[in-house]
């Protein structure tokens, strides 16, 4: 059901990864000619062509592309405007959510402390944060700093995300993980993460006596001169220049506007994707990256550790060409040489960056519409180009996959019985349902219906009848109300419910709530 996956949509954030596939790697990498002047100024002409195609293609409200080579600015454009249906274009200095390529600002905080001896990746996670629990007791012992990056904790993706988007804060979510049972063996598979990105920076915090934010702000924004980025949701809302964030409902765009109630989880879970940037800021950060921690200059991380966060931890990829996650990036094998790249998606947008390191080439992409793969596939369209690979058309490919997976999904969806069995009277299914990851969740009655209310910020799912014990959860999370997954009562044998379970909470299968007896607060 499209609806069941809501969290990992919102987080898209979070991150997407493109399964079209690219040449692989060359065994031994050779040196390769950069395009001569003339050559290089037809292949941007024809890269600004194929974007505006691909904007109209996706229809994205607006988008800011550049491209850099070592210190010297190739290509920057902006496309568009901040709003749909507004005329306010976007600009060189407008402000964007940079989603889940937040990730590597955390990761290079954590590279700073590596560099200054307070820490090793290879530390013991327990050993600087003695309260960190995972639910099996080996795992938190083997747990090592870099694992907290590396994408292999063992746990479902996107694990217990629906904290957050609840409205707990960081430490919540942080101190449920001792209840997520583990999907794999620890370090065996892949599997995306936002959650562990919480303790890494919690680990940065207790090392420096700072917050996040502030070592965000000390230790890359001020040396690299990001003077337009932040990490709070206030710089965004009342930024004079920002991109209005837009998502795909149907058929419609959808805007979600600054006063958007939900605002506030992108930057709760801001050490994996609360950063807002513009073009020009992101473009000093990429330079940085793609010249090994060297800027203006300046080591402002030392290499070897740059080269560290750069490398292969976990594959993601098992067919050719092989693709794994590093720490905070992913590690891409390409003709002629391999790229090196994270995409974000917050609510209402998507970015990429990607670096070709070898050729000190970025290439980096800010657009204010999730739900869309034009950053992606022109960053590997613009580096095809740039090498002189086969063309290929990028965008078209992601977009008709697109459209055969949303066609599929649509296919997919449960029909409701034509002759349901009827529910009991809804007084049996209210009251207080409780478990350790979400705490009490009440359900109640609501005109025929009923609707459960959960979380710090009381976020409401109305639920209506589908059949006997089993109801359709639907809210108004993004503005307009959409399905959001079954909401099931299970009951004993006198007939009366015993616990609940969620949906949309359920992926990682904390979403199953038993319910009080009057006067108990206990949680299962």
């Amino acid at each position: 059901m499209k609806v069941k996956s809501m969290f990992k949509h919102a987080a898209a954030f979070l991150t997407i990864f493109l399964a079209l596939a690219v040449p692989a790697m060359q065994a031994h990498a050779v040196d390769v000619k950069a395009p001569d002047e003339a050559k290089l100024k037809a292949i941007l002409a024809e890269f600004e062509q194929y974007a505006v195609k691909g904007m109209a293609d996706w229809q994205i409200p607006g988008m800011a592309v550049a491209i850099v080579r070592g210190d010297e600015i190739l290509y920057e454009k902006t496309f568009g405007v901040k709003e749909l249906g507004k005329k306010d274009p976007v600009t060189e200095n407008t402000l964007f959510q940079i989603g889940s390529t937040s990730k590597a600002f955390t990761s290079a905080l954590v590279a700073t402390l590596v560099d200054e001896g307070k820490v090793k990746w290879s530390d013991l996670v327990v050993d600087h944060l003695g309260g960190f629990m995972m639910y099996d007791p080996w795992v938190t012992r083997e747990f090592m700093v870099s694992d907290l990056m590396a994408q292999h904790s063992g746990l479902v993706a996107h694990a217990i995300d629906g904290t957050i988007m609840m409205g707990f804060d960081r430490q919540h979510t942080i101190d449920s993980l001792k209840y997520v049972k583990p999907a794999t063996s620890f370090r065996s598979a892949f599997a995306y993460q936002n959650n562990m990105w919480l303790v890494a920076a919690e680990l940065v915090e207790k090392e420096t006596g700072k917050t996040w934010e502030e070592n965000i702000s000390q230790r890359i924004f001020k040396p690299l001169g990001m003077t337009a980025s932040s990490c709070d949701m206030k710089s965004f809302i009342t930024a004079p220049d920002a991109a209005t964030l837009h998502r795909r409902m149907g058929d419609k765009i959808v805007i979600l506007p600054m006063d958007w109630p939900h605002m506030y989880w992108v930057y709760n879970y801001g050490p994996a994707g609360g950063i807002n940037s513009n073009i020009k800021d992101v473009e000093k950060w990429a330079r940085m990256q793609a010249a090994n921690g060297l800027f203006e200059g300046r080591q402002v991380i030392k290499e070897e550790n740059v080269k560290i966060m750069h490398s292969p931890q976990t594959i993601t990829e098992t067919g050719l060409p092989r693709q794994y996650y590093c720490l905070g990036w992913v590690y891409r094998e390409a003709t002629p040489y391999p790229i090196v790249w994270h995409n974000g998606g917050t609510s209402g947008s998507k970015t990429m960056i990607a670096l070709v390191p070898e050729a000190k080439i970025s290439v980096i992409v800010l657009s204010n519409l999730i739900d869309n793969g034009l950053p992606e596939t022109l960053a590997y369209k613009f580096i095809d180009m740039y090498f002189g690979n086969p063309a290929r058309d990028w965008s078209k490919e992601d977009l008709e996959k697109t459209k055969e997976t949303i066609k599929k999904a649509e296919a997919e969806e449960p029909k409701k019985p034509a002759s349901p069995e009827p529910a009991m009277p809804l007084d049996k299914y209210t009251g207080d349902y409780s478990n350790d990851v979400y705490g009490t969740v009440t359900v109640s009655k609501k005109g025929d219906g009923l609707v459960l209310t959960i979380g710090p910020k009381k976020v409401e799912m109305d639920l209506s009848h589908w059949d006997r014990d089993t109801f359709m959860g639907k809210w108004d999370y993004y503005i307009e109300q959409e399905e959001a997954g079954f909401v099931m009562f299970r009951t004993g044998p006198d007939g009366a419910p015993v616990d609940m379970v969620v949906d949309a909470f359920n992926g990682d299968d904390c979403g199953i709530f038993r319910k009080a007896a009057p006067g108990d607060q206990g949680h299962s």
